[in-house]
């Protein structure tokens, strides 16, 4: 009879472990995907789709699901519910969609805030049918050249530059031609490499699988066991380089890649998940950044939902028996409810807890325990410039620069971040330069003859806190001279590399912590959103950092789910749609890599058949 009862329950387990994971309709489907369409260049119908404004005739009827925040993770989140049959709204407070995927023109010349380069879009990657599928194939990368990335250490004299290639053995092939005495160093870097992106999703599978069987797995041993993965997430980078090698140039390659942790508190996993991320290729949108939340949005639209902007969600509204049930969007004067059982929010972990939700329930020890797993992170300061010439004529490329002052990036950084408000414009260590005019083959027809950088490095939000009561262009001159010392000093270091650039200026604008925190609501201006410290990626945090919150019906999407960048925000959308349509769409992707595969095997064979006839 015992037996009987296990088989039974063997057998009820069995089948619904089964439907959980196969018997949903999928979202996505290889029929959904199409050629790209021609480019639309005629920005007044772009702005129909990216710029349209917030009125309650424009939200569609009966939402099933409401986005806060149009960002690559809630966009993600957005199409997937949508193409599940949900009818979603998004709603975003700024007047363009997109968060750091949008773009921006000043003067003819256009910009992009956050997106720099994407990798892990060859044919037939996760990621880029995860792209096919959420604008139905209406999105086209460029490849950027080999040299992908340069790395240039010290000042002066003392300067050393590295490059780094793209390619599957070429990648690690040719950084030992430039580190020979340690090629036993860079294999064992490689192998961690691999280990990130072949087991990463066993930390992905932590947030979806019931939290009690993860934290289960993790006390007890077993995910030890399974993969080294769970105990190098939570290893700090530094401290797992110096077992490999001294020497430090070598270790700034290693973690060039800053996000505004220093190697020491950032995970040696995520480090190298980030250099992995482009050893198949970098890529860049064609027709530019914003091309991105523009075909995603007609995804969205497609499928009965919409997005709209102007749209400040100012409350997360929940019933008395702790369930949220919609928002309330500030228009003018005016707060408008817009109802649905499934609120989304994309707008942080700090905001969505500590701004939207309602104080009797922002104090709960369950919203505290998951606020104090983050910390903010550092904010970012960026320098837009415009040029009067072409990349030939300027000697611009789409090769991205990594400056260093030193090779020691935790005492620089330490040293940095130490420094009062005075000292710091003139003390910058480090920062990135990327010119998108030179990565968008079509930047040329949409910007004949002109020219653009944007440049970036890490801030702390408090060098500019005594101005964050002004209101955005319009706070004052000290403050604008104050910002522009940082500017000088990063613009006169990336004349020192393109000094064709110089004489050929024509517009520059600047972007603070501030600035971020008004255009797209990153809290204290952090644009990696909260801190990507290595405590963040204890297993154990990372198995309870889930898209569920202790709010039902609100979950939440982007980088704070998981980690930082394009790729991590898209996938804290996907893991935050497997959360609400309770269906993992992971196994529904690698289906159809899988008939891609098929696919391409079955067209390659032909070729091959008419070859030989």
């Amino acid at each position: 009879m015992w037996l009987w009862i296990f088989l039974v329950g063997l057998a009820i387990w069995a089948g619904g472990t089964y439907w959980y994971l196969f018997g949903k309709r999928s979202p996505f489907s290889l029929e959904s995907v199409r050629p790209p369409g021609p480019r639309q260049f005629d920005q007044r119908k772009r702005d129909r789709v990216i710029k349209q404004g917030f009125s309650v005739d424009k939200v569609p009827r009966s939402l099933d699901v409401i986005v806060i925040g149009s960002g690559i993770g809630g966009l993600t989140a957005g199409a997937t519910l949508a193409k599940a049959g949900r009818r979603v709204l998004v709603l975003e407070q700024h007047d363009q969609a997109g968060g750091c995927c949008h773009t921006y023109i000043e003067k003819g010349f256009e910009f992009d805030v956050g997106l720099h380069y994407i990798g892990q879009l060859h044919e037939n990657s996760l990621l880029r049918i995860a792209f096919d599928q959420i604008s139905e194939g209406q999105l086209e990368f460029q490849e950027l050249a080999q040299h992908f990335d340069t790395i240039q250490i010290g000042l002066g004299d003392d300067k050393r530059e590295y490059t780094v290639f793209s390619g599957k053995t070429e990648m690690k092939s040719h950084l030992m031609k430039q580190f020979p005495h340690d090629t036993e160093a860079i294999e064992k870097f490689f192998k961690i490499m691999k280990v990130s992106a072949k087991k990463t999703h066993y930390l992905a599978t932590l947030k979806l699988i019931p939290q009690w069987l993860s934290l289960f797995l993790l006390k007890s041993g077993i995910a030890d066991l399974v993969s080294s993965v769970f105990r190098l997430s939570g290893t700090a980078a530094t401290e797992y380089f110096n077992t490999l090698t001294r020497n430090k140039d070598l270790q700034v390659i290693f973690s060039y890649l800053f996000y505004g942790v220093p190697p020491k508190d950032s995970s040696v996993l995520i480090n190298a998940l980030l250099v992995h991320h482009y050893k198949r290729g970098a890529y860049y949108p064609k027709g530019g950044a914003s091309e991105i939340a523009f075909h995603i949005i007609r995804t969205i639209q497609k499928h009965g939902g919409n997005c709209l902007v102007r749209a400040p969600v100012s409350r997360v509204l929940v019933d008395q028996s702790g369930a949220a049930y919609g928002v309330t969007v500030r228009k003018g004067q005016e707060e408008v409810e817009v109802r649905a059982p499934v609120v989304v929010s994309d707008c942080g972990i700090f905001t969505t807890f500590q701004k939207l939700l309602p104080p009797e329930i922002q104090v709960k020890q369950s919203i505290q325990e998951r606020l104090n797993m983050m910390r903010h992170g550092r904010g970012s300061f960026l320098v837009f410039s415009g040029f009067d010439g072409t990349q030939e004529e300027l000697g611009l490329v789409s090769t991205n620069f990594w400056l260093f002052k030193n090779n020691d990036m935790d005492q620089s950084m330490e040293d940095f971040f130490a420094l009062s408000k005075d000292e710091a414009p003139d003390n910058i260590p480090m920062m990135f330069i990327t010119m998108p005019s030179a990565k968008d083959p079509e930047a040329k027809i949409r910007h004949p003859g002109k020219s653009c950088m944007t440049i970036l490095t890490m801030v702390k939000y408090e060098w500019f806190e005594e101005w964050k009561d002004t209101t955005v262009r319009k706070r004052g001159d000290e403050y604008h001279k104050y910002k522009m010392r940082f500017a000088k000093n990063l613009f006169d270091w990336a004349c020192s590399i393109f000094p064709k650039i110089r004489d050929k200026l024509v517009f520059q604008d600047v972007a603070t912590p501030l600035t971020n925190m008004h255009y797209l609501g990153a809290q204290k201006g952090a644009m990696y959103s909260a801190e990507h410290n290595v405590e963040r990626f204890y297993a154990e945090a990372v198995a309870r950092n889930r898209c569920n919150t202790p709010v039902k019906n609100l979950y939440l999407a982007g980088q704070d789910v998981f980690s930082c960048g394009i790729a991590g925000a898209l996938h804290g959308g996907l893991l935050c749609a497997s959360t609400v349509l309770d269906h993992i769409v992971y196994i529904d992707l690698l289906f159809l890599k899988k008939k891609l595969k098929r696919r391409k095997a079955r067209e390659l064979a032909l070729l091959k058949e008419k070859k030989l006839q």
